[in-house]
């Protein structure tokens, strides 16, 4: 019974997550359970700081652990896009319409773990993603964000 939304990843992006997730159990966890047992042996546990810390690193680090296995039973792979429309895995090259200049801004729409704007990586489930997937180069698009709405235009298609 498998009735979770699926994860979108991209090959990279899943990569990271099995190496993270490696990382969290071959060498995070056993770090931590030596934390924990060498606070234990410093005695009364009521008021130990150490202690306490330890714990609160293993509850996060068992949640992440959690979280990451659950992702990778649910995990989709965003496969190679055509250039043709905007689609999960596209990287799209938009002109915002409102503006003066020629400036222009690059995306690569991933999946909502993926995304790190940052790293001009957004999530399909932003607003200009929803606006801009399954649109075509030369599209105006309006983008409904919680500031109020703009347009965009799709300028090319990676």
């Amino acid at each position: 019974m498998n009735d979770k939304k699926p994860v979108y990843l991209t090959k990279e992006g899943l990569e990271e997550l099995k190496n993270e997730l490696d990382d969290l159990i071959n060498v995070k966890r056993p770090a931590n359970i030596q934390a924990i047992k060498e606070a234990r042996a410093l005695g009364d546990l009521s008021e130990n700081a150490d202690y306490d810390s330890a714990r609160d690193e293993q509850a996060q680090l068992e949640g992440r652990i959690k979280k990451i296995e659950q992702m990778l039973e649910n995990y989709v792979i965003i496969e190679e896009v055509s250039k043709d429309k905007v689609d999960l895995g596209s990287t799209v090259v938009i002109k915002y319409m409102d503006e003066d200049d020629d400036e222009e801004d690059e995306y690569k729409i991933v999946g909502s773990q993926e995304a790190d704007p940052f790293a001009s990586k957004i999530s399909n489930e932003s607003p200009i993603a929803k606006a801009l997937l399954n649109r075509k180069v030369g599209d105006i698009v309006t983008v409904e964000s919680p500031n109020g709405s703009y347009q965009v235009q799709i300028t090319e298609i990676k």
